[in-house]
């Protein structure tokens, strides 16, 4: 197999590509001004607009800068106002469940008629006012975003994930497809626009974190490449719908087009409008901006000999807690792709756990043949199952049929694990996740009991 994911569905766009890195983009070449990053006449009659994803004084390494070059700025827009104050969807209570118990969705009860701005809240650690923590959203998406409306997060950054489906995704600085078997992550304030392609559903998990930045794990012993490497993250160019006329760039839209701005601050959706659209960047350079990446790409690495290394050598992308113990983080999202395993007179599932930390899962179906009948049953639900979450120090681990099968096989013949179109990922938080009334209403708890029993 091939180390990247030949996707059924095409991406028609092009990207930069190295994760971390400055970047420079031009949609109008020339567009990017010589030198001065605020010209007192930026070219083509643009204006100047910064993106600071961190503190101006925030080390090197981790400043977070992006200057935008556009038609008109972001400053002109009506007053924000509530959107859709009765919905307990645009508009979640904060969570306030939390138990010792496991929990397992075998599905969500979704709206069968749903665009981007229909995500629900399955649960929330911290709190986004105060830039701790994170919020984990699910969405099935069945139609594009009306028509000149565009979407952001002030709470914190994406991580979206989807199960199934692909995504067509308008950002200021440039589009990205994002499909079943990638990321994409999305970073606070920048506006977006989410569309289906061709029409097809799309269902998945977003994890909107509020401390810091999704970042590389740093790798100590293994040295400079593993994981997921630099080189394989893509970064959208610059686009620019319109022209340049007497020297001055023009957007497409007709002056005084009227645009809807939807924002998520504090867990509720605000609007407003604009007689501009957001999606006006002729060029652009910096280090904050929007990404994605295949994750058939993750080098995973392994055991060569025998027993079972620890799972944080499957984190994609790390959120460092800052100001806690080392090696704590806010949330790390990992994979456990299809691999080889070698390891001798060693237990090849997972061993019973109790963690400190906690751990939602889900499946991603990296399988990409339509006829695949993962892609069959997924095409109108979550499937094989929709989620599951352990809290901390609640053990988890493998069904005794399972077990008594692993205590059986032949570790003397390397075997291709996990080779049936399902990838697992975690999203796992140093900090309790508190779920909403509509996940624990939704949940089968304690999932080691056999159904319709009290009993283990």
């Amino acid at each position: 197999m091939a180390p990247f994911t030949t996707f059924a569905v095409e991406d028609p766009y092009q990207y930069l590509e190295g994760f971390g890195n400055f970047h420079r983009s031009e949609a109008i070449p020339g567009a990017t001004p010589k030198v001065i990053n605020s010209p007192q006449r930026p070219p083509f009659g643009l204006r100047t607009e910064r993106m600071s994803g961190t503190s101006f004084t925030a080390p090197r390494e981790q400043n977070l800068q992006t200057f935008l070059y556009r038609c008109a700025s972001s400053l002109y827009h009506s007053d924000f106002t509530p959107w859709k104050a009765e919905s307990a969807v645009a508009n979640p209570a904060t969570p306030t469940n939390l138990g010792p118990n496991s929990y397992m969705w075998p599905n969500f009860s979704l709206p069968s008629d749903a665009d981007w701005t229909s995500q629900h809240l399955l649960g929330r650690t911290g709190d986004p006012q105060q830039k701790t923590g994170i919020a984990i959203w699910v969405f099935a998406v069945s139609r594009s975003m009306p028509e000149r409306t565009a979407w952001s997060s002030l709470d914190g950054e994406s991580l979206i994930v989807p199960q199934s489906g692909a995504l067509d995704i308008q950002t200021e600085q440039g589009k990205l497809v994002v499909r079943q078997n990638e990321i994409a992550v999305i970073p606070r304030g920048v506006r977006y626009r989410v569309t289906l392609l061709d029409g097809r559903p799309c269902r998945g998990y977003i994890c909107e974190l509020f401390e810091g930045h999704f970042r590389l794990p740093n790798l100590g012993i293994i040295g400079s490449t593993g994981l997921a490497n630099v080189q394989d993250f893509q970064i959208p160019v610059a686009f620019f719908d319109g022209s340049v006329v007497n020297g001055v760039a023009q957007p497409a839209d007709k002056p005084g087009t009227e645009w809807t701005i939807l924002s998520r601050l504090n867990g509720k959706l605000w609007s407003c409008t604009q007689d501009h659209t957001p999606f006006d960047v002729a060029a652009w350079h910096g280090t904050c901006y929007p990404f994605k990446y295949d994750l058939a790409r993750f080098c995973v690495l392994g055991n060569a000999l025998f027993d079972e290394h620890d799972p944080s050598l499957y984190v994609v992308l790390t959120a460092p807690a800052y100001g806690k113990a080392p090696g704590t983080a806010v949330v790390d999202f990992a994979i456990i792709p299809p691999r080889w395993q070698v390891a001798e007179d060693t237990y090849w599932l997972p061993y019973y756990h109790r963690n400190t930390m906690q751990e939602f899962f889900g499946p991603i179906i990296n399988a990409q043949d339509p006829k695949h009948p993962l892609n069959k049953l997924s095409r109108s639900q979550f499937f094989p199952f929709a989620a599951g979450l352990n809290g901390s120090m609640v053990t988890h681990g493998a069904a005794e049929s399972e077990f008594k099968k692993a205590i059986e096989v032949d570790t003397k013949k390397p075997t291709k694990l996990q080779d049936d179109g399902l990838t697992l990922f975690l999203f796992e938080t140093e900090c309790p996740i508190y779920l909403s009334d509509w996940a624990l209403a939704a949940a089968n708890q304690n999932f080691a009991k056999r159904k319709g029993t009290g009993k283990l």
